[in-house]
């Protein structure tokens, strides 16, 4: 595909990372100039440099030949320029936007449409913020795993948890999980040992250490984890180090069911927030002062949560917390270098938000039809959620038995979503059209592969 990435940040150079290996034809535009040669000397791509809202730097970037163009520039306001310029002077057929403010993202009571694709001509929207406090959502809810996604609007899960030492199956075989859990339906789709994917299969033996992936509906999923891991202790107290947009969103999000206290270090932020919250109680103070999370009981925390725009004020307030005492503790982290440092370590879980924004991004530019995408481990490998079309006669996948499908070596088959139903995959589960297919693929690099088996022949259109 020829597709030009609005904007080099975080979000636009992980994008351009992800594609670029796909063999994709890609153009970025930024005003920054330094930006665009680092990532020409890393990237296969082609680079302009200009005002990504201005025509005729549309126009220098190609935009009357390409198919996509993503505006991920940090302003929302060029952002939505850029998408109706592309529609209305190119003709460019997809645009998506990366959109911060709820209030373009808002429906319209009458015609039940966003601002931005009602009046901004935008396909479609990705919100970081909203991605990431969803992200953080699920973890506080699973506080055990190391990552919690969603598939079927959330009546499946995929979770990934790290065998201890003494664990139920650990030094097992796959196979027992049946035995362990005769009424449970779950399917390990992944296990990463010292950073290498393995395929599991029934003789697979989990070892202590290993990353385990395991697809199963949402109601099973502390059943499950209970015979991978010991549980930690049910979460009710969480703190929150920073105020900003994320910061506020999870406060908001968690403040119905969990006892939350939020930190800033704005005064009038601080009487904003105490404002729009409820439930929250509001601290002004440093998120790196001892004596202010002492006196606010951190050692008592169930979950700490360090949100501020600072990478190294958050790696420095979890580090920090966890020392004195909280349970779990977690990092929003900007520069990717630094959420492999220090994940694993005292700090329980790093997020990237480039990598949680990046899995609805490539949803929208994948082959196929793609009705989730999440990137994993830092974007070495994904899950998918695949609409299947067709049927036997022209379809590779539609009418045919799991046993049946050539899937790439490092992809496979987790569970299928018909209409309401979940089926976990099975070797005999015979596919059938309409079906929503849950695929884990080990390496990115065979996601074509993996795309083309899923694309319908001609002669279904």
């Amino acid at each position: 595909m020829k597709i030009i990435i609005l904007g080099a940040g975080q979000v636009g150079g992980t994008l351009a990372a992800s594609l670029v290996a796909e063999n994709n034809d890609l153009t970025i535009v930024d005003m920054d100039r330094q930006r665009l040669a680092e990532l020409q000397d890393r990237f296969d791509l082609r680079t302009v440099q200009g005002h990504a809202a201005h025509p005729s730097v549309l126009q220098k970037a190609g935009a009357a030949d390409v198919d996509m163009v993503v505006a991920v520039t940090q302003s929302d306001e060029t952002n939505l320029v850029a998408c109706k310029l592309c529609a209305s002077e190119f003709n460019v057929p997809t645009r998506v936007a990366r959109i911060r403010s709820p209030d373009y993202l808002a429906q319209d009571e009458d015609e039940g449409e966003t601002l931005a694709r009602k009046h901004f001509a935008v396909d479609h929207t990705i919100s970081p913020e909203q991605e990431i406090t969803h992200y953080l959502r699920r973890l506080v809810e699973h506080p055990e795993a190391l990552q919690v996604l969603d598939f079927a609007e959330g009546r499946v899960r995929l979770v990934a948890v790290r065998a201890y030492h003494g664990g139920p199956l650990v030094g097992h075989e796959l196979q027992v999980i049946r035995k362990h859990m005769p009424d449970l339906d779950c399917r390990v789709a992944a296990i990463f040992r010292k950073n290498r994917g393995i395929v599991p299969e029934g003789h697979t033996v989990i070892e202590p250490g290993d990353e385990v992936f395991f697809l199963a509906k949402k109601e099973d999923i502390p059943n499950v984890m209970r015979e991978l891991r010991r549980l930690d202790r049910p979460v009710k107290r969480i703190m929150i180090a920073g105020g900003g947009n994320i910061g506020k969103r999870l406060a908001m999000t968690l403040e119905k069911n969990y006892e939350v206290k939020l930190i800033d270090h704005n005064k009038q932020r601080c009487a904003q927030l105490g404002a729009e919250l409820n439930r929250t109680l509001v601290l002004m103070g440093e998120v790196t002062d001892e004596e202010l999370l002492d006196q606010e009981g951190i050692q008592d925390m169930d979950v700490f949560c360090a949100l501020t725009n600072d990478d190294e004020d958050n790696i420095m307030a979890a580090l920090l917390a966890k020392r004195m005492g909280a349970h779990r503790v977690m990092a929003l982290i900007n520069r990717s270098s630094y959420v492999d440092l220090v994940q694993g370590g005292e700090i329980d879980i790093a997020i990237s938000p480039a990598q949680a924004t990046l899995g609805p991004l490539l949803s929208k530019i994948r082959r196929g039809d793609m009705a989730v995408v999440h990137s994993l481990r830092r974007g070495a490998a994904e899950a998918l959620e695949v609409v299947v079309h067709g049927d036997a006669k022209n379809s590779k996948v539609a009418g045919h038995r799991i046993e049946e499908i050539s899937l790439p070596e490092g992809a496979t088959i987790g569970a299928i979503i018909r209409g309401e139903e979940v089926i976990i995959a099975h070797h005999d589960t015979l596919i059938q059209s309409e079906d929503h297919v849950i695929i884990f693929v080990l390496n990115k690099r065979i996601i074509p592969k993996v795309e083309k088996l899923f694309q319908a022949g001609f002669s279904f259109f």
